[in-house]
């Protein structure tokens, strides 16, 4: 049998002895790989064009690792964009919705957040699938004549598809995955997707502002098809003269980048291809794992998302028993203040609980650590 900690066994207030080496447990920007500092970063680039031979060839550089990393098709282009993940996936609605009719799901906040630009920026009036927090709607009831928005690893909530299968191939619409917690986390099936965003600043541990965007045959198919209704913002516009703007997909960046935060997501895809893709997905296996035995060994901690089937296994939404957001915060501010663990309270507007990043660049000893000191920390706040 497992043993259990539970809630009247917390009354010492010492402080664990062992804290984490590395206490970065933020959802994103996430925790840099292991041995990354800022000075093993290359800086040629810096403080030249992004338009230059060195600065086109770093981007592209960036571009054909990741490729490589993600083992993505021929088929699919790669280009980077500004405004992060929710950059790239607005510019992938505002340039290619429209067309069909459209199905948003929503399980959490960002879905959420893709269904407000649908119905008050767009004015399509999408038909709206909803699942509460820690829940996954029924995607088998998916309409596929439609294009479909979708997350693919709720990243406040916690919850995530379990694969692609419920895409089907002779789909007529498009699908459209935010994947920016789930990429390089997650075996994903690029015959499935037609579009996909993420930003460097996830399981990589990159910086933000920058995002990815991923487009199949299909999607290219579409833009050079369809034109939108509404005026599109020049940072959003990847076709000209009604042919897609293939530099956006070479390097040639719409707006200009920072090359530092191109060498840093360099350095981390360095990194990340040491290990490949499989490696990554194993890293975040085993932390994701060392989390869920301190669960269980916890009655006052618990899931969020209470199917492992649908469970995240980076950004992993935990419940605390009797948390409101005052204990959650009174939780946080002291594993901060210690030293222990950072940036680990719930998302404003998930139900309060903690939220950990699993990610491959967490080891796993770390997660191990943190125990511990959650009980402390619950302790204190209860105390409090």
């Amino acid at each position: 049998m497992t043993d259990t900690i539970t809630a009247p066994a917390l009354g010492a207030l010492d402080q664990p002895t062992t804290k984490p080496a590395r206490p970065f447990f933020s959802s994103g920007p996430c925790a840099k790989p292991p041995g990354w500092s800022a000075d093993k970063l290359a800086t040629d680039s810096l403080g030249r064009s992004h338009r230059s031979k060195i600065g086109k060839t770093r981007l592209q550089y960036s571009i054909d690792v990741m490729r490589e990393l993600l083992k993505l098709p021929d088929t699919h282009r790669i280009g980077i964009v500004p405004g992060s993940d929710t950059g790239a996936y607005e510019m992938a609605m505002w340039t290619m919705l429209g067309a069909k009719p459209v199905t948003a799901l929503a399980w959490e906040s960002f879905g959420e957040g893709w269904v407000t630009d649908a119905v008050k920026q767009l004015k399509i009036d999408p038909t709206i699938v909803r699942a509460d927090y820690g829940q996954l709607p029924d995607l088998g009831a998916v309409d596929w004549s439609n294009d479909v928005l979708f997350t693919w690893n709720g990243t406040t909530s916690g919850v995530r598809v379990p694969n692609a299968d419920w895409i089907p191939d002779d789909r007529e619409g498009l699908s459209f995955a935010d994947a920016t917690s789930g990429v390089f986390a997650y075996d994903i099936d690029w015959t499935k997707i037609d579009v996909a965003t993420f930003s460097w600043q996830k399981v990589l541990g990159g910086e933000g502002a920058h995002g990815v965007l991923i487009l199949g045959p299909r999607a290219f198919e579409r833009l050079e098809t369809y034109t939108p209704a509404w005026p599109l913002p020049k940072v959003f516009r990847l076709v000209s003269k009604g042919k897609l703007t293939e530099g956006v997909f070479k390097g040639e960046t719409i707006n200009t980048p920072s090359m530092l935060a191109v060498e840093d997501a360099i350095f981390s895809l360095e990194w990340a291809k040491s290990l490949g893709e499989d490696g990554l997905i194993k890293r975040s296996d085993a932390n994701a794992a060392a989390l869920d035995k301190i669960v269980a060994e916890r009655d006052w901690l618990g899931h969020l998302a209470a199917d492992p089937a649908t469970r995240s296994k980076t950004s992993v939404c935990l419940t605390v028993e009797g948390a409101d957001e005052a204990l959650i915060k009174a939780m946080a501010s002291a594993l901060e203040k210690a030293g222990a663990a950072y940036d680990v309270a719930g998302y404003r507007d998930a139900p309060p609980g903690l939220r950990i990043w699993c990610g491959a660049t967490v080891d796993t000893a770390d997660i191990e650590a943190l125990g511990p000191w959650l009980d402390w920390a619950y302790a204190t706040a209860k105390a409090a």
